[in-house]
């Protein structure tokens, strides 16, 4: 079964069975109810926002790319189970083993099993999410807003938008077990490219085939896609021994230390010696810098619009800091600190420093990146609306989600009062960076007023987490 040939009926047996195992995964995490009521929420969401955006004036080629971006984005973010999703389980499940990390209990090729997991992940997500994301557009075309015949494209591509997101992020995550100096070389080589050519590399996406539905768009936006689910696999090579779970000795400990008690080093500790290690943080939010600064750049073409750098970098970056406190809680069983002599607001203190500890350096070290391109006048309100928005961030997601900020992908009322909570700060930021240069003193104002709004509702939100998760630990709940 280890050999090169492909047994189909033990391939789609597999397939099926690794179907049924992340459906039952999320339904026994977070309930049979609310986790199925979530593709009607997206929809609806989806529905919402583009009919906002088109009383706004803007136009209908921009929300689609907005969504392929959106979409390519979530695919990377589903593809890091090649860079943590053993770590994750493991503490989430206990002694489970789902199939994709079971190479060494069956006799099935760990590369079969990657591929496997990249095609489950591509026809789960196509029902649960990217199906409903598409239906969003379905009102658009009734109206005449969105052409019909392009409304099958546009599922197609959404789709294959996904699927290039988690290849590509799996085969990076292949090349960063070989070596992380080509791992290295090649993310050099897609900014530059980014950077230089990027209406080449929009090419080569299924994105543009939406733009080019000709043959030759087909084959030029479908073609490197079936080379990432193909290199992908067979880039993986998992380190053996298990060493990186024993490579931080007591040296590191002393010297995270100075960051705080314990329960400061643990979350530091465990974000390093994870897979992946703090090259996470790096990962994700420079993808979501670089996602921002096409966006912006689009905004310009299409609009004519200058918006204000500073206040959109610093607002987006602060959003995107919720995937570090994702990785800081990554392996928290919450109900195990009831065990512990701590308080849980030593807990949350502990985290906190943590999250800003890994956030707040990285997401300025990019804002010093735009600075290459940019104007660094334009960059300075940057530097004060990222860490004030990131206070809001963290008080938020503190608050409501606890130990487990997993849950808000599948719960869905959680998921709709979070993504309201940031909206009501995100949208007015992003209004005042589109009216910067209309209105530069009044943006400025109302950025800087309601970053240091946001971030003193952070505070008390953050004051209240360890009593608030305490008692409902105490509680059962």
């Amino acid at each position: 079964m280890r050999g090169s040939t492909v047994d189909l009926p033990l391939t789609l047996g597999l397939f099926r069975r690794m179907l049924v195992e992340e459906f039952r995964l999320h339904t026994s995490l977070f309930g049979r109810r609310r986790f199925v009521t979530l593709p009607v929420f997206v929809a609806l969401v989806v529905m919402g926002g583009a009919w906002l955006l088109g009383l706004t004036g803007t136009a209908m080629g921009t929300v689609v790319a907005g969504v392929h971006l959106l979409v390519f984005f979530f695919g990377l973010q589903v593809g890091t189970a090649g860079l943590i999703g053993r770590d994750a389980m493991r503490d989430l499940l206990g002694g489970t083993t789902l199939l994709v990390f079971s190479a060494r209990t069956l006799p099935v090729s760990r590369r079969r099993l990657l591929g496997v997991f990249l095609l489950k992940d591509v026809a789960y997500y196509f029902v649960f999410f990217l199906s409903p994301i598409v239906a969003g557009f379905v009102p658009l075309v009734l109206v005449g807003e969105l052409p019909a015949g392009e409304l099958g494209l546009l599922w197609l591509t959404v789709t294959a938008t996904f699927a290039l997101g988690a290849a590509t992020s799996l085969t990076l995550a292949g090349v960063a077990t070989r070596s992380r100096l080509i791992l290295l070389g090649v993310l050099a080589g897609v900014l530059a490219a980014l950077v230089l050519l990027p209406g080449e590399l929009v090419a080569l996406t299924p994105y543009g085939t939406y733009l080019d539905p000709s043959p030759v768009g087909v084959i030029a936006g479908f073609v490197p896609l079936l080379g990432l689910l193909v290199a992908g696999p067979l880039a993986f090579q998992p380190a053996t021994g298990g060493g990186g779970a024993r490579r931080v000795g007591r040296d590191r400990f002393d010297q995270l230390s100075s960051l705080g008690d314990g329960t400061t080093v643990r979350p530091l500790l465990e974000v390093a010696r994870s897979s992946g290690s703090v090259w996470k943080v790096v990962f994700s939010l420079g993808l979501l810098f670089f996602v921002a600064a096409l966006l912006l750049e689009r905004v310009l073409v299409v609009t004519g619009i200058e918006p204000s750098l500073g206040i959109a970098f610093g607002t987006l970056l602060a959003l995107g800091t919720f995937t570090t406190y994702n990785w800081v809680t990554q392996l928290d069983d919450p109900r195990e600190y009831l065990r512990y002599p701590v308080a849980m607001d030593r807990v949350f203190a502990g985290k906190r420093r943590a999250f800003f500890a890994l956030s707040l350096p990285t997401g300025l070290a990019y804002l010093a990146v735009a600075a290459l391109w940019f104007p660094r006048a334009e960059l300075l309100l940057g530097v004060v609306v990222f860490p004030l928005v990131s206070v809001y961030v963290y008080g938020v997601t503190a608050y409501l989600t606890g130990l487990s900020a997993d849950e808000l992908l599948f719960d869905t009322s959680l998921f709709a009062l979070y993504g309201f909570a940031l909206v009501v700060v995100a949208v007015p930021l992003l209004v005042a960076a589109l009216a910067y240069h209309a209105a530069p003193r009044q943006a400025v104002a109302v950025a800087l007023g309601l970053s240091v709004l946001a971030a003193v509702v952070g505070v008390l939100l953050s004051r209240r987490v360890g009593a608030r998760w305490e008692e409902k630990l105490r509680a059962g709940e």
